[in-house]
């Protein structure tokens, strides 16, 4: 186990623990260090912490939710938006968790803490929203495993309509008929899906021992903590790469790809014009670097105190979005030949028809003047810009059976989620030769995707609480399998045949409105209450060098306005629109819109209340708790006073003048609480009471 080394220091200094009752406490870069040897678990190698920062934010998000985005709002013109979102506000903002995490070397509860206690809450927020998103996640990775073990035969059995037994062998399902194998399949054989959530249904019993399969790989990976998930991180962090190389190569070659990748980047810059492009915008960056779920903080927390974790946050923001066009340009290659495909097929009926109409007797005579004038016999033979051409200026004279065939309106059909992943995806992947070997590397990738995004969750959740509670942190091995085993039980909800419109619900409303609050009070805890100042000081003696002034002002201004810009427009469209969700029918063999019934919204409002109430909860019990102390204010002298109440600590004048009026409170309270912040304490001194109500008196808060 590599050892963290310390931060080299010339004088002795007073062993304190910081007290987590003071208004803010001192954070210095210097004091990211172990007590002892050994304690806390480290990063065997760099490559094996970017691996696993890179494989928590490149997530399925990044393959069908951004392409569907692009796809959506103006494709180059929402990429340019995109990236400069991410630039003032993605990276600064996972900058700061990185920068948190690795100087303060805990979970997200341990860091909101140590930062400012009255906002511990945070860290709590930020530990049931992971657990939320645990939830349903794995039931994603359930489905991959459900896919890939379904592509190992031929043909795949989502590539034609199964026959209905009930009319004697004599015709296929009529659900099938009316939709599309691949729909069948997902809907009825898959999920075997009611008609709307009230509709509960029984556990698919299929889809319950996949989910258990995924919790016990995901516990088998993580029960040795980040020395067993990060080998496992080598192959899942870097197969999909591999496989979305592979899938770009091979949709090159395929009829159509270059007419997808075409409608990907033609720009349409009145989209910029829309309030909700930004809000959709700023919502990707938002969970594409995973902000505000603690694991980015957990992670960096394993780091060596000396660890350039600007160059970090650049590299992997960057790693983060070039993987998300890599992506968009596959399934943009994938979509172009699928629309191709789709408006041959679409050339070829239609000439079908004609030729049908042309053996009408009543026609012949037409026929001889060369109506249609168009060659029908060979529809191979006619080009879909020829057929299109012909429709345009014969068409109207056809009758309406004869429809026109646009590449772009199926292009423009865009898909998104599960259906671009189980039915899109699968439509196409039917369509290549050898297709079992297509469609298992498929799933294996969307397999590994879930997989390395599901430890960083799992890890924003378990490394907060061994931090913080000494006796899970001893028994990690049964926290781990007990959560696992906890997971899997809530998991159940969605198995049932109504489990996906609960994957939906939680996907939409759980985890979005929460992490923008906790991501908009760690800003202020940063910026406002311990000060962006003073979090610079830290970074510049941690990193050996200043980061840039101009994420003083990031921070301060810029990012929170941003977050409660997001957190504003999220609540008005869930306002005025109304909490809806898609369901699939199976009369009509199509999906529907509807509203969420009274138990569902009390059920979306109870989760939403559930993971930010942590947050006021934790500052109405730093009121209480500090309620009755009999504290004497003073007056301060201006900045440059304030300033000297977060030098580094590498005056011993500033230790000796206060050592001494600290001693005999430090030692009865030591006696009473266990430290949260394992690291060096030579490197800390603690604020008398006094100089911490007028450094908080100071910031306003």
């Amino acid at each position: 186990m590599m050892e963290k080394p310390p931060l080299d220091s010339t004088e002795e200094q007073p062993s304190e623990w910081l007290d987590e009752d003071q208004p803010e406490t001192q954070l210095t870069a210097s004091a990211r260090v172990e007590t002892s040897a050994g304690d806390r678990p480290a990063w065997d190698s760099k490559v094996q912490y970017v691996l696993a920062q890179v494989g928590f934010s490149v997530g399925l998000g990044n393959v069908w939710r951004f392409p569907y985005l692009c796809h959506q709002n103006g494709g180059g013109a929402f990429m340019l938006l995109y990236v400069f979102l991410l630039v003032i506000v993605g990276v600064p903002l996972f900058f700061m968790e990185l920068a948190a995490g690795q100087s303060i070397r805990q979970g997200s509860i341990g860091v909101w803490k140590h930062i400012s206690p009255k906002l511990s809450g945070i860290g709590y927020s930020s530990c049931l929203v992971c657990f939320y998103v645990a939830l349903y996640y794995n039931v994603i990775i359930a489905w991959s495993l459900f896919y890939m073990g379904n592509s190992f035969q031929y043909p795949l059995p989502w590539q034609q309509c199964p026959i209905d037994v009930a009319t004697n062998h004599t015709g296929i399902v009529k659900e099938c008929a009316s939709s599309s194998p691949t729909s069948y399949f997902w809907f009825r054989k898959a999920l075997n899906i009611t008609n709307s959530i009230k509709e509960s249904g029984e556990l698919n019993p299929i889809m319950t021992g996949c989910l258990f399969a995924a919790w016990a790989i995901v516990s088998l990976a993580m029960i040795k903590g980040i020395k067993s998930s990060a080998k496992v991180m080598y192959f899942s962090s870097i197969f999909p790469y591999v496989v979305l190389v592979i899938f770009l190569i091979r949709g090159l070659m395929l009829d159509g790809a270059l007419d997808g990748i075409t409608y990907m980047f033609y720009p349409k810059l009145e989209i910029w014009g829309s309030m909700q492009v930004w809000r959709q915008a700023a919502t990707q960056v938002f969970f594409a670097l995973g902000l505000g779920y603690g694991s980015v903080i957990a992670y960096s927390s394993y780091n060596p105190v000396h660890n350039n974790c600007h160059r970090d946050a650049l590299m992997v923001s960057g790693i983060n979005f070039m993987t998300s066009v890599l992506a968009t340009l596959v399934v943009f290659v994938v979509l172009g030949f699928r629309a191709k495909t789709i408006s041959l097929h679409c050339v070829a009926d239609n000439l079908d028809l004609l030729n049908l109409m042309a053996s009408h007797e009543s026609n012949q005579q037409s026929v001889r003047l060369g109506w249609p004038w168009i060659n029908m016999t060979d529809p191979s033979a006619v080009s879909l810009a020829e057929y299109r051409e012909w429709h345009r200026e014969h068409g109207a004279a056809m009758g309406p059976n004869i429809t026109d065939c646009s590449l772009e309106q199926e292009m423009n059909k865009g898909v998104e989620g599960t259906g671009l992943a189980f039915i899109a995806f699968t439509e196409v992947m039917a369509l290549f030769p050898a297709s079992p070997f297509w469609s298992t590397l498929f799933f294996l990738m969307l397999l590994n995707l879930g997989l390395s995004t599901m430890f960083g969750t799992m890890q924003g959740i378990l490394t907060p609480l061994m931090d913080n509670f000494s006796l899970l942190g001893r028994h990690r091995t049964l926290l781990t399998v007990s959560s696992c085993a906890l997971g899997f039980l809530l998991g159940l909800l969605f198995t049932q045949r109504s489990g996906n419109y609960f994957v939906t619900m939680f996907d939409d409303y759980s985890a979005t409105l929460p992490l923008v609050i906790v991501v908009i009070f760690e800003t202020i805890s940063v910026s406002w209450v311990y000060g962006t100042d003073r979090f610079l000081d830290d970074i510049e003696v941690m990193l050996k060098w200043r980061p840039p002034v101009l994420y003083k002002y990031l921070w301060k201004y810029v990012c929170p306005l941003g977050m409660v810009g997001l957190l504003a427009a999220s609540l008005l469209r869930m306002v005025f629109k109304g909490p809806t969700y898609t369901a699939w029918n199976q009369m009509t063999a199509s999906e529907t819109t509807l509203e969420y019934p009274g138990w569902a919204l009390a059920m979306i409002v109870l989760l939403i209340v559930f993971a930010s109430l942590p947050v006021p909860i934790g500052y109405i019990h730093f009121l209480l708790k500090n309620r009755g102390r009999d504290t004497q204010p003073m007056e301060l002298g201006g900045r440059e006073m304030h300033r000297e109440l977060y030098a580094k600590c590498s005056s011993t004048e500033q230790l000796d003048s206060n050592s001494q009026s600290q001693v005999q409170n430090e030692e009865d309270e030591m006696l009473s609480r266990t430290a949260f912040l394992p690291m060096g304490n030579e490197h800390y001194r603690l604020l008398s009471q006094q100089e911490g109500e007028d450094a908080e008196e100071d910031t306003g808060v």
